[in-house]
């Protein structure tokens, strides 16, 4: 709640008050506001707005950059930073969001969820760096569960690489630019990445292992879960003609985005090729 003599609204981009729950920015007023920064007309401008709801012309609100909500019982909760927002498939995402919920499952000790681009630069995708606690074992799909529970589907994680400790600046906050790269190193993977038996899987393990960038690929991974997206897509359509003569749509790898997937209807297009041999006079 704000201190005497200083108000705290909750606005969104249109100045207007947010209802109870609802995610805006803080703005804070009242006759304890400073008049600006010193010697910096162009950060006073643009942070000292304009009161919308006062009748005195020369009232001003702060504007923070910081989001909050209001909860049931009029206390304010602090969700995170505007400049920490990112923009995933159209929808505006708030971090820190993410990393409340994942700091309720009993194997996190922390995390943080940042905004990457993916492996073809064209898109954000947010991965999560989770710090486990002590003796516990993560998986990928035990995580997105979690979330799922909590979170809409936009708002989970691509990737979930594990660290030991989350980097934090003199300031103590979080250093988002020192977190590593995910790598095959440090993706939580799921528990047992079954290996590919049949030889087409295997030629698939090592392209996929490739375009990733990862070691190795387990039978059952999703190509999109581990980082794909279409151009890389697009580039495995391409060698998967190049390597078994056969031609796949980018549908079928959205439908079948597994290596058993995609081999078994691999093996059936060569099948039938051959068969369409056989059967020329």
């Amino acid at each position: 709640r704000p201190i005497t003599n200083t108000e705290i609204l909750i606005l969104n981009s249109q100045m207007h008050p947010t209802p109870a729950g609802e995610v805006g920015e803080l703005y804070i007023g009242g006759i304890s506001l400073a008049r600006g920064y010193h010697n910096r007309p162009d950060l006073t401008a643009a942070s000292f707005v304009r009161h919308p709801f006062s009748s005195d012309v020369n009232a001003r609100l702060y504007k923070t950059g910081d989001l909050g909500r209001y909860l049931p019982n009029g206390q304010i909760a602090f969700i995170g930073r505007r400049d920490h927002q990112i923009k995933v498939r159209g929808f505006r995402v708030e971090p820190d969001e993410i990393t409340t919920v994942l700091d309720r499952h009993p194997a996190i000790q922390s995390s943080v969820v940042v905004g990457r681009g993916d492996n073809g630069g064209e898109r954000q995708q947010l991965v999560a760096y989770i710090v486990a606690a002590p003796g516990q074992e993560l998986t990928a799909s035990s995580l997105r569960r979690h979330l799922a529970k909590s979170l809409p589907e936009y708002m989970i994680p691509t990737l979930f690489v594990r660290i030991d400790s989350i980097p934090v600046t003199m300031n103590g906050k979080v250093d988002r630019a020192a977190l590593p790269p995910p790598d095959s190193s440090n993706i939580v993977r799921e528990q047992a990445a079954l290996a590919s038996e049949s030889a087409v899987a295997k030629d698939l393990t090592t392209i996929l292992a490739h375009l990733l960038k990862l070691d190795n690929v387990g039978c059952e991974e999703n190509f999109f879960l581990l980082g794909g997206h279409s151009l890389l897509g697009m580039q495995l359509i391409s060698k998967i003609q190049e390597t078994f003569d056969v031609e796949l749509s980018l549908l079928t790898l959205f439908e079948r985005p597994t290596i058993r997937g995609l081999g078994s209807e691999i093996e059936r297009l060569m099948l039938e090729g051959r068969k369409g041999l056989a059967d020329v006079p």
